[in-house]
């Protein structure tokens, strides 16, 4: 019996770990570094290689500021000019949590 349960207890902390990392994986921070950080910069600026070629507009460009979360999880969602649409690769989820965490650039 006492196997039984330790073995018990260590499928139960195995299983949170797994969680935790799941959960931390798809974080707004941890999908905008891993989908949008190289075109839309560290900060939001655009100013990588790729936003540049591409014509990233920054964070502080007045007509990026004036978009609200819905107006943002829409563009990230269906794409625009050149950006590409996220909706087949991210969930809904995912894309609103990378907006919210793009918005903390703001200044």
């Amino acid at each position: 019996m006492n196997n039984r349960f330790r073995s018990l207890w260590v499928l139960a902390v195995f299983a949170v770990i797994i969680c935790a990392a799941c959960f931390a994986q798809s974080s707004g921070e941890a999908i905008y570094k891993a989908k949008c950080q190289a075109c839309h910069g560290a900060d939001g600026a655009g100013d990588t290689v790729v936003g540049k070629v591409i014509g990233v507009k920054p964070l502080s460009d007045p007509e990026v500021k004036k978009y609200t979360v819905p107006d943002m999880i829409e563009i990230v969602s269906n794409g625009k000019n050149k950006m590409q649409s996220f909706k087949d690769k991210l969930t809904a989820a995912q894309i609103k949590a990378s907006v919210e965490y793009f918005r903390t650039f703001i200044k």
